[in-house]
């Protein structure tokens, strides 16, 4: 065979590889935007605590693997009414007994969870599963985790058990709420107890008598 033919199968072979690395960092940069605008600050956060973003973006993937086959429901109104109540119940026991409500808080949160179908035997694979359908507050309910424990450690428990009450909250009013695509709308009673439930003025307010 000629020269110039062994010349253009190189240049042929070597067209097909550059190709072939392109449309693989394509497929990759396509995979980290739709990770990235799917868990916004726990893309973050992942890719900085793993050893490097290949094995974070791998981490994320198979969660939501794992959460395409849950079965996550809604809560029925009578359901929402029913949890709403209850932490306005758990709300004003944080007067008396402020570790008692923030473990009542923590036990909602699961029952909530387990009430919509999400597993709820380990924390850690509770969080990683909230990750995916509620990546913006699920470092609270981390949050919340880390200042219960710091206050059952005896850092300074009167400000973390508060802290700890208001980062489960805010998860715990984002499960109970009625996603956007829900096909019913709320109705007035629903939107009543939603407006009833406790501000973060309102913790404060009910921290431990000193």
């Amino acid at each position: 065979m000629a020269a110039w033919a062994w010349i253009l199968i190189a240049i042929a072979a070597a067209i097909v590889v550059v190709a072939i690395v392109a449309s693989r960092v394509a497929v990759r940069r396509r995979r980290s935007s739709g990770l990235r605008d799917r868990f916004g600050p726990e893309y973050e956060r992942t890719i900085e605590e793993a050893d490097s973003r290949r094995k974070g973006e791998a981490d994320l993937a198979a969660r939501e693997e794992r959460r395409a086959e849950l079965e996550i429901r809604p809560l029925a109104a009578t359901a929402r009414s029913r949890y709403l109540q209850a932490w306005e119940a758990t709300q004003t026991r944080f007067v008396d007994d402020p570790a008692g409500a923030v473990d009542g808080a923590d036990s909602l949160i699961r029952s909530v969870m387990g009430e919509r179908g999400y597993p709820v035997a380990d924390f850690d694979q509770r969080a990683a599963d909230l990750s995916v359908d509620h990546p913006d507050v699920v470092e609270n309910y981390r949050d919340g985790g880390r200042f219960a424990r710091a206050a059952r450690d005896g850092d300074d428990p009167t400000e973390n058990l508060r802290r700890a009450m208001q980062s489960y909250r805010a998860l715990f009013e984002t499960l109970v709420d009625p996603p956007a695509d829900e096909p019913m709308r709320r109705s007035r009673d629903d939107t009543d107890l939603a407006e009833a439930a406790p501000t973060d003025g309102e913790v404060r307010s009910a921290g431990p008598r000193r």
